[in-house]
């Protein structure tokens, strides 16, 4: 059974880091509703869902899937790129250690796990403000050795690679092409989000 570990929203959100929008007002209750009918739809949708609790001094913390990379084989822990929310890991780690022996990227190493978009057996990493080549190295380093390809992608648009491209089926790609080098991404068919809507490519594939 598909499982989604999830965190809720931490009272501090409204400290979050910024690095590619304008800071806007946060309505926290309105923010917790939504991330709860998030969880409800993930149940919906077969996954047994995980929810962990809200950390008071961590305002990004919601967003589980930048400390860590879980593979079938191994959960690999990274040290994000900004040192604000280089404390998430610890308790992430401590609820994917049930579940997978964890592996460790070390600074000066940097990695967040937005970078990371599998497709396959291959590994797409953007280097990125918040993922460097030495973390990009390290992390190739632990999973190569499982089987896994590991492929450096320029990222100039935005936050993470995967705020520009999702894998929404067996090579193929919901993109905004703008924002990233398109050129590892051989034999890959391409949907090109609306330019109205240049973030839509920031979508989770799940149950199709």
């Amino acid at each position: 059974m598909l499982t989604a570990i999830t965190r809720r929203v931490s009272p501090a959100i409204a400290r979050c880091e910024l690095s590619f929008i304008d800071r806007k007002a946060i309505d926290l209750s309105r923010a917790r509703q939504q991330h709860q009918a998030y969880e409800t739809l993930l149940g919906k949708l077969g996954a047994r869902v995980i929810s962990l609790p809200p950390e008071p001094e961590l305002p990004d913390s919601m967003f589980v899937e930048d400390p860590a990379i879980v593979l079938d084989e191994i959960a690999v822990i990274l040290p994000m790129g900004t040192e604000s929310r280089r404390g998430e890991a610890a308790s992430l780690g401590k609820e994917l250690s049930k579940y997978r022996k964890l592996a460790h990227v070390s600074l000066p190493g940097m990695l967040e796990g937005g970078d990371v978009l599998r497709i396959g057996r291959k590994l797409f990493v953007g280097l990125t403000k918040r993922s460097n080549a030495e973390g990009i190295r390290q992390f190739a380093d632990i999973v190569e050795p499982h089987g896994h390809e590991v492929i450096s992608v320029a990222v100039s648009g935005c936050l993470h690679l995967k705020s520009a491209v999702t894998c929404i089926a067996e090579n193929a790609l919901l993109a905004n092409r703008a924002w990233f080098d398109t050129a590892p991404f051989t034999g890959c068919d391409w949907i090109d989000v609306d330019p109205s809507e240049p973030h839509a490519a920031n979508a989770l594939a799940l149950g199709g």
